[in-house]
């Protein structure tokens, strides 16, 4: 199967946006195909205001996401891969959710799917605002 992470983002994106929030994106920038301005990143990592406002031209494909927008003031042209994304979060609330690391379509073929946690495992995804 396709992976699922750029229809979660394209989802809970009209989801965000329909509900009038502002969509926040968290893009992890070590892979080298990440082109973000520089000096925003910290700790290796970005948050992307992508609300209609904000940027142009918003492509959220099926392996990459870019948009054109003004940082302090300048323009710049933004494009990452889509497995660079980590989380989309609504800035007004924190609504959102942590996306899933789909590297091999999101399972190991060898070991078949990854089953979900068992309640009490630890293993739920845990969403937190990022500031």
């Amino acid at each position: 199967m396709t992976p699922s992470k750029p229809y979660l983002i394209r989802a809970l994106y009209d989801w965000i946006v329909d509900n009038g929030c502002t969509p926040h994106l968290l893009v992890e920038t070590k892979d080298e195909r990440v082109r973000v301005p520089t000096q925003y990143v910290k700790d290796g990592a970005i948050v992307l205001n992508i609300a209609p406002g904000a940027v142009r031209d918003l492509l959220l494909g099926n392996d990459t996401i870019s948009f054109s927008a003004r940082f302090g003031g300048v323009a710049h042209d933004v494009i990452f891969p889509v497995s660079a994304a980590r989380m989309i979060y609504a800035r007004e609330n924190g609504q959102g959710m942590s996306l899933p690391d789909e590297q091999n379509g999101g399972s190991d073929p060898d070991k078949g799917p990854t089953p979900p946690p068992t309640p009490g495992s630890g293993g739920r995804p845990q969403l937190r605002r990022v500031k």
